[in-house]
């Protein structure tokens, strides 16, 4: 009998250290050629100013895996006081294509972003990183903080988002969970002067990130921006970082931060070095000295989702969690 897994299931079986590893394990086996996804198909709902993406993925191992997720990103949905971006994560049996479980994705989505951001800090930052700023203050800003947090002991924590109000809540929100001390900055530039990693979580198209602004040595994490026309960042901060990608495919296809740079011959599409599951896997080099600039750019892969909702199925099995139906 198929299983249904509510967010409130969800939250209750997966940690965020138990994604961190998880993605790493899903992200090594997609770049080692153990995992299969094409490029997700977006449909652009114009009437209502959103977007539909479908995105599957075959992920090969013991188990294996099989799903799909769609998800919607709406972000007149703030105004009804929803989340902009929902979703819902089909798995099937492998062998048979018989319905497992649907699974609600809206926290996966959250959660298994930042924890691939996490694991991208945890092998590029430097060692004595401790000082992280945020751009943004929204439910990205809120997971990357508890997610970053678990994977370097950091001292200060700098937000600034374009609304002040957001910013001071998330703050008060976190402080009674994190140690780090959180300050609310005035700009930007204020926040990543001086920091270590950087988080970019924004909803802007244009670059919120200048080059003159990041220090040496500093790594970034830029995970708004997932369309090839948008970019949070600069091209001067590109072309003078190592980069890495999640997908090289998706990357190219729909990532504008390095789309943009490379059309305008700023660079080439050689000047990624490398795919995470690569660096993970140990067949490329990540941070080569303490001086260097690191970025992820991440676009989010069907392979993190489905790999995701099937500990979160094998876990509610074990522990009796969610609900059988029958269609």
């Amino acid at each position: 009998m198929p299983l249904l897994l509510s967010e409130a299931d969800v939250r209750a079986l997966l940690s965020i250290d138990d994604l961190i590893d998880a993605m790493e394990r899903a992200l090594t086996q997609y770049s080692t050629g153990g995992a299969r996804q094409p490029l997700r198909s977006v449909l652009e709902i114009a009437p209502h100013h959103g977007l539909m993406g479908v995105m599957p993925a075959y992920v090969g191992g013991d188990p294996d895996m099989l799903g799909a997720k769609l998800v919607t990103v709406y972000h007149t949905n703030a105004a009804r006081n929803l989340p902009t971006h929902l979703a819902t994560i089909v798995l099937l049996d492998p062998a048979t294509g018989a319905l497992q479980a649907v699974v609600d994705g809206r926290y996966i989505t959250e959660a298994r972003t930042a924890a691939v951001s996490a694991a991208s800090a945890r092998h590029l930052a430097r060692d004595d990183a401790r000082v992280l700023a945020v751009l943004g203050a929204g439910v990205q800003a809120r997971s990357h903080i508890e997610a970053i947090d678990r994977v370097r002991r950091l001292s200060e924590i700098r937000v600034w988002g374009p609304t002040r109000a957001r910013v001071d809540q998330l703050i008060a929100d976190l402080k009674p969970h994190i140690g780090a001390a959180m300050v609310a900055s005035s700009s930007a530039s204020e926040a990543v002067s001086g920091a270590d990693i950087i988080a970019l979580v924004t909803a802007s198209r244009e670059p919120v990130l200048r080059r003159q602004d990041v220090a040496n040595g500093t790594h970034i994490c830029a995970v708004g921006a997932c369309r090839a026309s948008e970019r949070e960042m600069e091209t001067d901060v590109l072309r003078d970082a190592r980069v890495f990608v999640d997908s090289r495919l998706g990357a190219m296809a729909e990532a504008g931060d390095l789309v943009i740079p490379i059309r305008e011959r700023a660079f080439a599409e050689s000047h990624i070095a490398g795919e995470l599951g690569e660096l993970f896997a140990g067949t490329v080099i990540g941070r080569r000295d303490a001086s260097e600039i690191t970025i992820f750019k991440s676009l989010g892969m069907a392979v993190e989702d489905v790999a995701a909702a099937r500990l979160a199925y094998e876990r509610a099995i074990g522990r009796g969690l969610g609900r059988g139906f029958v269609l």
